[in-house]
Order: structure tokens, then C-alpha cells, then sequence
């Protein structure tokens, strides 16, 4: 039903692309990530959730949207099209094809363990998965969420005691306000960057519930940064933008933090390990659950998810696309796994 091109999942019977990586006439979208949203498609399919962020970020190209509520189908050239929570991001969905009889669905990005910004990952059952993997190796095992929370928090009171400001990294779209639903207000203030602050005000609009928060830019220029937390995306490590805030001590929120060294390549203080992904004992329970006879893996650490699903006598095999995992990522170095193997994410063993 599907098949990989030069501008990303093709289906023919539909004529239509799944999350190209290029403009095409008809796209329909897992979620409002730049490596799965492109700009300058006639229409996208996406589905009500995500339709605020996804035409905040499409800009001009915003009026192609046409946005379905979770499970309502809508038939494209006789292929049925409906969209399923994936539990990413707001709006976040995986994509169920139905055709000649075979079910086929997308899982995006995807995450199992819920949480209060997105709707909760739904099992889809089908003939064929497609799946991330872009933490898709056996040392990747998150902890609990509340317990995370609590050592940010704790962390954050900390500093106040200290005097510094604490500056809490983390992606502008949906990881940055999944942070600020953990954090707890009594401590002190809650500043966002810009990019933060933008794509907070859309989960405030589509009906998420989150504490209250201060633009970082007016907080700083009214002198009322005592005792903070600043949300703020990865990139502002080490830029004068940070240092206008004085003393601070930075932490990064991501899967990546479950290995030794990721704190010192990203240049923060602390790290927290905390994911809008499947760690790998969720993905292979999430591609259990979809009762899937064959899986095509990608976006991560495709080799070893596959090897795995061989082994257990599924028909597996890795799907290349133009973007392997997080487009941050890191290579992950044999002594951190303690595996004697070096990982490269898309790579092999």
C-alpha cells in the first residue's frame, strides 16, 4: 500500500504521501515536527488536535490544512484514511490505511506512557506497522514519569535556595510544554523563551491545561528573575541570551539522558532522562499490540529493532527515509552502552 520515494511514503492507490520531506500535491501528517511537516503542499490532512500548531508552523501555506477529529475516516481514491492518537506531541497521530482488504498504519513518533498535553497512544490493530526507533536499543528504559518530575522540582528549589536561576532545556514543541505541566508553580516563577512561549499560547488555545507563565524577555527586563525556571530550547546553551539572566545552572530534559556523557556533549549541568518516545521494552509491547504480521522500522536505531523482530518471527525489515531519528541526535559511543559496539541512530550494529 505504501512504498518509500524521493519524496517520502507514497500511496499509489491514493495518490497521496504520508509525512513527505518534500511539496507535493496531497499530504497527510503524523504531527507539526519539521521531519515529518513540510512546507509548501496543497493540502494537508492532519488531525484536529494538531491543526493550531500545525498552521502556526506552516505559515503561508496554512490554508491547505483540513483537520479530522481521532478516528473519523475520510476516503481518499478509495483508500479509507483515519488518524489514531500516537501520544507525541499535541495532535500527534498515527495513520491507518485501509485498501484491497489490507490495513496498514504509520505510528509517526509515538510514546506510550500518557501524559496531561496530548491525547494517550492507542494500539491499532493492522496487517503492516510502521515504526520510529529512535530509541530503539535495549539500554534505553525510561523511569517513572512522576519520579522524574519530582527530581526536577527538587532541582529547581535547590537553586532558588542557592540563588541562581535555573534554566530547564528542552524542544520548543511539545517537550517544553510537557515540562511545564510537571513543574510546580510554588517554587517560583515559570519563564519560557519565545519559541517556548509561542507554541505554549497554541496548547493554551486548543484547550491543555498548563501553570502559568511569563515571557523570559519582559521577566528580564523588569528585573523579576529571582527565584525562576526559563524553559528553552536546546539551542540557547552557551548564548548571550542566557547569560542576560546572571548565575544559572542549565539541565536538558530528553531520552538521550539515559547514557553517560549525552550532559557533557550538550553542555549542561544536569541531565533528566524524559522522552516523548518509546523506550525499547514500549516499542516492542506498542508492535505486539497492533497484532502486526510485518513491520518496517525506522527513524533511529533501525538495525537492532529489526534483528530483534527476525528473531521472534515477524517479517521485519528497515525502511530508509530522509530522516533518521531526532535531527539533534548523537552518536552513542560503545562504553556508554557497555555493549563493546558503537550505535550510530538509522545504523547498524
Amino acid at each position: 500500500m505504501l512504498r518509500a520515494t524521493d519524496r517520502g511514503l507514497y500511496c499509489e492507490a491514493g495518490d497521496f504521501f504520508v509525512d513527505p520531506w518534500a511539496p507535493v500535491s496531497r499530504a497527510v501528517v503524523t504531527h507539526a515536527h519539521s521531519d515529518h511537516l513540510t512546507w509548501g503542499c496543497d493540502a494537508y490532512l492532519v488531525s484536529n488536535d494538531g491543526a493550531a500548531v500545525s498552521r502556526e508552523r506552516l505559515g503561508r501555506w496554512a490554508s491547505g490544512v483540513e483537520a479530522v477529529t481521532y478516528g473519523e475516516p475520510r476516503t481518499i481514491n478509495g483508500v479509507r484514511v483515519s488518524l489514531h492518537p500516537a501520544g507525541h506531541i499535541l495532535g500527534s497521530a498515527q495513520v491507518r490505511l485501509e485498501h484491497g482488504g489490507e490495513v496498514w498504519v504509520v505510528s509517526g513518533d509515538y510514546k506510550t506512557d500518557p501524559d496531561p498535553t496530548c491525547a494517550a497512544w492507542e494500539p491499532v490493530r493492522c496487517h503492516t506497522f510502521i515504526t520510529e526507533s529512535t530509541f530503539g536499543l535495549p539500554i534505553y528504559r525510561w523511569p517513572v514519569q512522576a519520579e522524574v518530575f519530582a527530581q526536577i522540582n527538587a532541582w529547581w528549589a535547590r537553586n532558588v535556595g542557592d540563588g541562581v536561576v535555573s534554566v530547564l532545556c528542552g524542544y520548543a514543541l511539545g517537550k517544553a510544554q510537557r515540562l511545564i505541566g510537571g513543574l510546580d508553580p510554588s517554587i517560583g516563577p515559570i519563564l519560557t523563551h519565545g519559541a517556548v512561549e509561542r507554541m505554549t499560547a497554541m496548547y493554551r488555545q486548543s484547550g491543555v491545561t498548563l501553570p502559568a507563565t511569563r515571557y523570559a524577555a519582559d521577566a528580564f527586563r523588569e528585573k523579576s528573575t529571582a527565584g525562576a525556571i526559563v524553559i528553552a530550547p536546546p539551542s540557547v546553551t552557551g548564548s548571550t541570551w542566557l547569560r542576560r539572566f546572571g548565575e544559572t545552572r542549565t539541565a536538558f530534559a530528553s531520552g538521550w539522558m539515559r547514557v553517560r556523557g549525552a550532559r557533557r556533549r550538550r553542555g549542561v549541568d544536569t541531565g533528566f532522562t524524559l522522552s516523548d518516545h518509546v523506550d525499547w521494552p514500549q516499542l516492542l509491547h506498542a508492535v505486539e499490540a497492533t497484532g502486526a504480521e510485518r513491520v518496517w522500522v525506522t527513524h533511529g536505531f533501525t538495525g537492532p529493532v529489526v534483528r530483534w523482530l527476525r528473531d521472534h518471527g515477524l517479517d521485519a525489515s528497515v525502511l530508509a527515509t530522509r530522516w533518521e531519528g531526532e535531527r539533534d541526535d548523537v552518536a552513542v559511543d560503545a562504553d556508554e552502552l557497555g555493549t563493546g559496539q558503537s550505535f550510530a541512530p538509522g545504523g547498524a550494529l
